[in-house]
C-alpha cells in the first residue's frame, strides 16, 4: 500500500492524472542537463534543465493555452513550473550531491521556469544547498536518477550536458551517462514484473544502476 501511495504521489508531482497502466518501466523519459554552481570556492547548488518526452509534454500542456492562440507561452506555464519544482521535494529532486564525501541537503528550489521548444517541454530550476560547502581538494559527486525507475533520466548529448559555473581554474570533471538498458531480471530466468516495481520506494537502490553521474575534482 505504501508503494502504491508513493506511485500516486509521484504521478501528482509530475502532473499525471493517474498512474500509467501496467507495462514495462519506465513510464516517463527526461533528458537532463545540470550545472554545478560555485561561489568563492564553495559549492552553492545545482541548476537543472529537464526536457520531457513528447507524450508527457502533450499531457502536461492540456488546458494551459489560456488565451487560445494555439501555443503555450512561458507566462502560461509559470504556475505549473513552480508547482512541479516544489512537489519534487518529496522525492529529493531525484538528485544526490556529495561534497568531500558528505551528502548535501537542498533548500527549496528557486527560479523555476518552463518553456516549450520543438514540441517538448523543459523545466529549469535552481536547487540551492542549504549551506554552501567548500570543496577544497576533495571531489564533488552528482547523481541524477529515480530510485524506482518510474522515470528514466538520460543526459543530453554534447559536452554541455554537465557544466561548472564559477569553479576554480583547473577543476576537471568526469561524466558517466546512464546505460538506459532494459530492467534487469530479478533472478535467473525470472523477469521483473510491475508488482516488483510497485514495491520499490525512494529508499530503494534499484534505479541507481541507471544513474547519471558527474565527478568534479579541483586542485
Amino acid at each position: 500500500m505504501i508503494a502504491s501511495l508513493r506511485r500516486l504521489a509521484l504521478a501528482a508531482a509530475l502532473g499525471l492524472a493517474a498512474v500509467a497502466p501496467a507495462c514495462a518501466h519506465p513510464h516517463v523519459w527526461i533528458t537532463a542537463k545540470a550545472e554545478l554552481a560555485y561561489e568563492a570556492g564553495r559549492v552553492t547548488g545545482i541548476r537543472h534543465a529537464w526536457t520531457f518526452d513528447p507524450e508527457y509534454t502533450a499531457f502536461l500542456t492540456q488546458g494551459l493555452d489560456a488565451n487560445g492562440d494555439g501555443t503555450v507561452s512561458p507566462e502560461e506555464l509559470q504556475g505549473s513550473a513552480k508547482e512541479h519544482a516544489a512537489n519534487l521535494a518529496e522525492f529529493a529532486y531525484f538528485t544526490k550531491l556529495k561534497v568531500a564525501g558528505k551528502e548535501q541537503a537542498f533548500a527549496e528550489p528557486q527560479e523555476a521556469r518552463m518553456a516549450m521548444e520543438g514540441g517538448k517541454l523543459t523545466l529549469t530550476f535552481l536547487l540551492p544547498l542549504k549551506t554552501p560547502t567548500a570543496q577544497g581538494k576533495g571531489v564533488a559527486a552528482i547523481e541524477v536518477y529515480d530510485p524506482t525507475y518510474f522515470i528514466a533520466f538520460s543526459l543530453a548529448e554534447g559536452a554541455d550536458a554537465v557544466r561548472l559555473a564559477g569553479a576554480a581554474p583547473g577543476c576537471s570533471m568526469t561524466v558517466t551517462r546512464a546505460k538506459n538498458a532494459e530492467p534487469a531480471v530479478a533472478s535467473a530466468g525470472q523477469s521483473m514484473t510491475e508488482a516488483m516495481f510497485e514495491a520499490l520506494t525512494a529508499a530503494s537502490n534499484y534505479g541507481e544502476q541507471y544513474a547519471n553521474r558527474a565527478i568534479v575534482a579541483c586542485p
